[in-house]
């Protein structure tokens, strides 16, 4: 009892340390950004160029001539202007402190879970969301994990009461976990890698198999009796209107799962993930298959691959003429990092800084379906973008100092700002 009581104490210590700044207003009058080297998103560069919005819609973009009559104009001369920065496959928002277990609902029990909704859990309150803002992340996408069968994930905005406010697309695809042929098993102890064969994979693709054959006739069926839930919220991926989003990293796996979903004429299939996908980015073009990755700032999993072969993989899809985005996957509080993922793939092989640009802007708006929407800067796209001092893919150069969601200028307040000052306070004292 003793141990429990002390836990709950910890824990109100951590989430009464400081309140996060509150949810920014709707926009009130029209907002003209000038002078500033505007990144639009989709490779091209305005410099010394102009950005209007109003009622959280762009109104107009372009050089200095652009009209700003009528607007509140905010010089940003000699700064960078960038849409904001898109992260897929994350838990932000899930999440909150790994080693406390009632801070983490990213997952439900049992292997097949098509019904469940990672929307729900979305907590706009984390400690975590204003620090990915600071860095430029303005939206995400809440992604459920677990079984085989995760549940279907949804694109938030990282500012918001609740998460009806958050949502900018609700149960954008459905989640699975690609039973793979191996297994991996990491020794904290050494911290030593095993792969072995995965035991349980017939049982999971069966179960797998099974559940989508199934779901398939029963929405098949004109007004089917009784109503099954599971089945029903697996509609979307089977019409279209959802994406089937499956983790896989073997090149054999990625494989079969592609074909897996062809033969179910299931039609937008996304690979997650895909550590091998650069060995098999021939077949995935030909199929029309787009890639989202995972970290990029780790070692390879193999023993025999070049040590930079992480940082490369970008470029090798990218000439592939694969559709790349970049995520921060499993790493929720380090997804404010997502950025510097793509200066270091512009580093390696993306042709250009632009293009890397793109992995984490306008392509992964693409893969979610919300390019109409977001993800560069154009005339009658939401205005959520922000300002940067520097060059944004770069770690040394990314000082966020202005952020707009939907046109509502957003406080940059975050906690690691108060404890660098707290800190800072300290040290400076005589």
């Amino acid at each position: 009892m003793k141990h429990i009581l002390t836990s709950i104490l910890a824990l109100g210590v951590l989430t009464s340390y400081a309140q996060n700044p509150a949810p920014a207003r709707p926009q009130e009058r029209a907002i003209a950004l000038t002078g500033a080297t505007i990144h639009v998103g989709n490779g091209q560069v305005i410099q010394n160029g102009v950005v209007v919005f109003d009622k959280g819609v762009i109104t107009a973009i372009g050089d200095g001539s652009t009209p700003t009559a009528g607007s509140e104009v905010i010089s940003v001369s000699g700064k960078h202007v960038y849409p904001g920065i898109i992260s897929p496959a994350s838990t932000v928002g899930l999440q909150e402190i790994g080693a406390v277990k009632a801070t983490v609902d990213k997952q439900e029990i049992g292997e097949l879970n098509p019904n469940i909704r990672a929307l729900i859990a979305y907590n706009t309150d984390s400690e975590i969301i204003p620090t990915i803002r600071n860095n430029g992340v303005l939206l995400t996408q809440a992604m459920p994990q677990g079984g085989t069968v995760s549940g279907s994930s949804s694109v938030m905005m990282t500012d918001g009461w609740n998460w009806e406010d958050a949502v900018l697309k609700k149960d954008d695809g459905i989640w699975v976990n690609w039973p793979s042929y191996f297994a991996r098993n990491f020794n904290f102890e050494d911290f030593s890698l095993t792969i072995q064969k995965n035991e349980k994979r017939t049982e999971a693709m069966s179960a797998l198999l099974a559940t989508f054959a199934e779901a398939k006739g029963y929405l098949a069926m004109q007004n089917p009796t009784p109503t099954n839930l599971k089945f029903e919220s697996m509609r979307g991926v089977f019409s279209g209107k959802q994406n089937l989003y499956v983790r896989a990293d073997y090149s054999k796996d990625i494989i079969e799962a592609v074909k897996f979903a062809k033969s179910l004429a299931i039609p937008k299939i996304v690979i997650v993930g895909g550590e091998e996908s650069h060995k098999v980015a021939t077949f995935l073009k030909e199929n029309n298959v787009p890639v989202i990755l995972g970290e990029l700032h780790r070692l390879p999993n193999r023993e025999d691959e070049d040590v930079d072969m992480p940082y490369r993989q970008p470029g090798i899809l990218q000439k592939a003429g694969v559709l790349v985005g970049l995520s921060y996957a499993d790493g929720w509080w380090r997804t404010r990092n997502l950025a510097f993922q793509a200066g270091t793939a512009a580093g390696f092989g993306v042709t250009d800084k632009e293009e890397a640009l793109k992995m984490v802007t306008s392509n992964n708006a693409k893969i979610l379906g919300i390019d109409n929407l977001v993800g560069t800067l154009e005339k009658g796209k939401q205005a959520t973008l922000f300002v940067s001092a520097g060059d944004a893919l770069d770690m040394r150069t990314n000082v966020v100092e202005q952020v707009f969601i939907q046109g509502r200028k957003v406080n940059l307040d975050d906690r690691h700002k108060r404890l660098y000052k707290t800190y800072k306070d300290k040290y400076e004292q005589k």
